[in-house]
């Protein structure tokens, strides 16, 4: 086996990581957390240490590490065949896990579902198909987008076009679609420019939200009603809604859909993260017939949908996938995790008299937290706060990472309620002590 020391400078040579700047990651008094193995809601570092998944592996994985039945699915397939082709063949889990995800939704509603890579993968087939279909159907001016601020639907050029987080869209505002950012339904609704003219309603194809909460928007939570008063103004305008319901999606907001608590049915929707049960890159979107059959038509007329990738509908990725939906009907997924939001609702309370914590909220079983400077008020950015409690309180057996200085817990739905505790106590341990270990960094001027 390679030494940790061996595997730790080759790091430091080779690795790029994302959302990382690597001048700090790669500076001798770092190291990082090497992970090997992982259990239940365990995982476990080359040198033997157990942390808790505080963040489900970025907010990918529902069951646990090592679910028994993904692990069985996914050799079953392997002992088939690892990858065929979606363009120009198909394969069986691929048909069944279609109809199984469209299944899920009401008779006649979303029927359709196009299998891709990832959460901006399938934000970027919904938008293209959004276009598409008004050019297919004798609309091409309505070319526009509506997205919120601070929204984040994912890194290719075109789900960037709709992030309002400035540090990851700003550089490439010049190659986006066009569109247009509110911040609440009441500015959706009067719909003017900032100099207050009119906007024409007609020129959009569609709205994009995240339903319920905006998850890299520091876990912010849209008011109750809001997704219902928004599918009531889409539909008042002919305008399509794409519901981003990538980290939402699964149960991680208590139903399996967020869409589900106000008795919204979007035109599209993509799902990712949670489809595989956070293990294997699958996304879907799935979508209506009407928008399906707009595509339909004579080779000749270039109606198909030109959009793909090579491991579309992986066969290892769909056999994770049908598993999933299969643990969720056979072990009552949803009704166990109705407890467990309790739970870390009445755990979280410890927090709460910390001078530093401010903002406790909780979506499901998604949980957040705002870590201010020691005199209560917001925190500068540039001291990495958030980043650096995070790091103390791995040293405490839990690992999650901030958005900014936004604390975010969202951990596997097979967490017991003491490891729910030890969570919350690890972070009472980091809050105590991050700032005696850990000085913040200098700031210039």
């Amino acid at each position: 086996m390679i030494s940790p020391q061996a595997l730790l400078a080759a790091e430091r040579r080779h690795s790029w990581h994302p959302f990382t700047q690597m001048q700090e990651w790669c500076a001798p008094g770092h190291e990082p957390i090497i992970l090997t193995e992982g259990e239940g809601a365990l995982l476990r570092d080359i040198h033997g240490r157990e942390y808790l998944d505080g963040n489900s592996s970025i907010w990918t994985n529902l069951h646990g590490h090592r679910h028994p039945r993904l692990n069985a699915a996914i050799a079953e397939q392997l002992g088939r065949v690892a990858h065929v082709s979606f363009l120009g063949f198909t394969h069986p889990l691929a048909i069944q896990l279609a109809t199984e995800l469209c299944a899920l939704w009401p008779p006649g509603t979303l029927t359709r579902a196009f299998f891709s890579d990832d959460g901006s993968t399938a934000m970027e087939a919904a938008i293209k198909m959004a276009i598409l279909y008004r050019q297919h159907t004798g609309e091409p001016t309505r070319n526009r987008f509506i997205a919120f601020t601070n929204a984040y639907h994912g890194d290719t050029m075109g789900a960037s076009s709709l992030g309002g987080v400035r540090t990851f869209h700003g550089p490439f505002a010049a190659h986006h679609f066009p569109v247009l950012h509110v911040r609440t339904m009441e500015e959706l609704e009067a719909l003017r420019t900032e100099s207050g003219e009119v906007i024409d309603p007609t020129q959009f194809a569609a709205v994009v939200i995240e339903p319920l909460i905006q998850g890299v928007a520091e876990m912010h939570l849209w008011p109750k009603g809001m997704l219902a008063r928004l599918r009531r103004w889409c539909d008042l305008h002919g305008i399509h809604l794409i519901l981003d319901e990538v980290m939402t999606g699964f149960g991680r907001t208590g139903t399996l859909f967020a869409c589900e608590q106000e008795g919204v049915i979007p035109d599209f929707i993509a799902l990712a993260k949670g489809l595989t049960g956070g293990y294997l890159p699958l996304a879907a979107t799935l979508t209506r017939e009407p928008i399906y059959e707009a595509f339909l038509g004579r080779y000749e007329e270039l109606k198909s949908f030109f959009y793909g990738h090579s491991y579309t509908a992986n066969p290892l990725g769909c056999a994770a996938a049908l598993a999933n939906l299969q643990i969720f009907r056979e072990e009552n997924t949803l009704a166990h995790l109705q407890e467990k939001i309790g739970w870390l609702a009445e755990e979280l309370e410890a927090l709460r008299p910390h001078p530093r914590v401010h903002g406790i909220r909780q979506c499901g079983f998604i949980a957040a937290f705002d870590i201010t400077a020691p005199d209560g008020e917001k925190a500068d950015w540039r001291l990495q706060t958030g980043a650096r409690l995070c790091r103390a309180a791995a040293r405490h057996g839990l690992l999650t990472r901030p958005i900014r200085d936004t604390v975010v817990l969202m951990p596997p739905y097979c967490i017991t309620r003491q490891q729910i505790r030890q969570m919350v106590a690890a972070l009472a341990k980091a809050l105590e002590h991050f700032e005696a270990e850990e000085p913040p960094p200098h700031l210039p001027g």
